[in-house]
């Protein structure tokens, strides 16, 4: 009977070590992609990105925007979509940020991916006719990334169209 439960115990430590090394591995990964993700959110804010440092060769951002025609954006349409809209406005994250490490849909465990949930101010400068506008959007997003640590993946979640519709006075 001792030898049976000698048994379970070394099996259960045997399993509890071979977890542990994968969540190491994926709090790692975690870790080293976090600061991928204040690089984007900074720069963003910044109106500067350096898309070939942060985002994979063949990234896509999943289009969650109401009636969007095609379901994922490529990263050169990303950089058209965020030119256009640094033109138009100002961007702040007015809320702490706090990266939380993702996991995979099927395992449960940490994968590397990085979520956040955070409040970006959006402004449109006043001029000489009107006054300047802000709109504060809740926002939830996660970046999946590459063996070598690029975005390959990006999601966001928020009210877009009611941002840009306060923003253009509707």
């Amino acid at each position: 009977m001792k030898l049976h439960y000698t048994l379970i115990f070394l099996v259960g430590m045997l399993y509890s070590c071979q977890n542990g090394v994968e969540n190491t591995a994926g709090i790692d990964a975690f870790e080293k992609n976090s600061q991928t993700v204040m690089s984007y959110l900074n720069g963003y804010q910044k109106e500067s990105l350096d898309y070939d440092a942060l985002y994979s060769e063949n990234a896509v951002m999943l289009n969650t925007r109401i009636g969007a025609v095609n379901d994922s954006v490529t990263v050169a349409e990303i950089k058209v979509m965020d030119q256009a809209g640094w033109d138009l406005y100002d961007f702040e994250i007015i809320s702490e940020i706090n990266l939380l490490p993702g996991v995979n849909s099927v395992t449960k465990k940490v994968d590397g991916s990085v979520r956040y949930y955070g409040i970006w101010r959006t402004t449109k400068e006043a001029t000489d006719s009107t006054e300047a506008i802000q709109s504060d959007l809740r926002l939830y997003e996660s970046f999946d990334f590459d063996e070598s640590g690029k975005i390959i993946y990006q999601q966001f979640y928020g009210d877009l169209t009611a941002s840009t519709n306060i923003l253009q006075g509707k």
